[in-house]
């Protein structure tokens, strides 16, 4: 008898927890899909008033002339310019350092690289920003040339900042392998560089593509450590060692005394930036399914 009223107490507290989380995943959906229709809302208006090709491929950005011109094709450039650098810098170090873990590292190194990596996640993006502008935007402008604040300086920080991300994923997804397939190599006389580059890096390979696609929504939605090292200038920069603004950091900057169609052209610069992440967020959705395919 005790028996069974315990089974009846448990099923209740399971049906409970069930309940609990259905709500907290309806909440979840619905705050997002609240937060989507608000800035597709605020936004909108002054894409339907200018244009969307205006809006995306006009190179002015002056919302106090008159006429006004809301273009952000410079910032768009910029933000993929950004992106793009940080994952040129930062997937071979991270993959590299996902491969040193999983297969080489002993297990007090990995003891000690680990918590470093979690460390790295944990910082704030300010305290990245400030490091920047201390550290690499002096070493560019004295080596380089330049202003110092640039497409590069930003990239490098970004780079670090994405490491967490790739280096967790993609160590996870090696660790996933299974070890027929690294016991089967070695069989065949293969080498473990051989094994890692013929057998492991391919069997993870929508694990990697994964965690590149994660880093770069990672570093396209940055704000505040870029708005600190790359310069902010509302031009498409020419070269690596320019001045450059991203469409967060454009936000950031002008939401604080925008208004009117000013701050409405914000919201819209808001709604290609989410579409952006959507797009990014997809792309993780179809690769494990992609990657399989040969």
């Amino acid at each position: 008898m005790e028996k069974i009223r315990r089974n009846k107490w448990r099923d209740l507290l399971e049906k409970v927890i069930e309940k609990a989380l259905l709500v907290s995943a309806v909440a979840a959906i619905l705050v997002v899909l609240l937060i989507s229709a608000f800035i597709f809302a605020q936004g909108w208006p002054v894409i339907q008033k200018y244009g969307l090709g205006h809006f995306l491929f006009n190179m002015e950005w002056k919302p106090l002339a008159d006429p006004v011109r809301f273009g952000i094709l410079p910032m768009i450039i910029g933000s993929f310019m950004v992106t793009l650098g940080a994952i040129i810098l930062g997937v071979p170090l991270g993959v590299g350092c996902a491969v040193f873990l999983a297969e080489f590292a002993p297990r007090r190194v990995n003891k000690v690289v680990r918590p470093g990596i979690e460390l790295l996640a944990g910082i704030p993006s300010v305290v990245y920003g400030f490091w920047g502008l201390v550290v690499i935007v002096p070493f560019i402008q004295q080596n380089l040339g330049g202003r110092g604040m640039s497409v590069l300086a930003a990239s490098i920080v970004l780079a670090i900042m994405i490491l967490p991300t790739v280096i967790n994923i993609s160590e996870d997804s090696i660790r996933a392998v299974p070890r027929e397939y690294k016991e089967g190599s070695f069989a065949l006389g293969a080498t473990h560089w051989q094994t890692i580059k013929k057998v492991i890096l391919p069997a993870a390979r929508s694990g990697i593509i994964t965690a590149i696609v994660l880093g770069m929504g990672r570093a396209i939605g940055e704000t505040m450590a870029v708005i600190l090292v790359a310069g902010n200038a509302t031009v498409v920069p020419g070269s690596i060692l320019d001045m450059v603004r991203t469409l967060t950091a454009h936000i950031a900057i002008e939401m604080g005394y925008a208004a009117g169609e000013h701050q409405q052209a914000l919201f819209a610069t808001g709604v290609v930036l989410f579409v952006v992440i959507m797009i990014l967020n997809s792309m993780v959705l179809l690769i494990p399914r992609r990657a399989g395919d040969e």
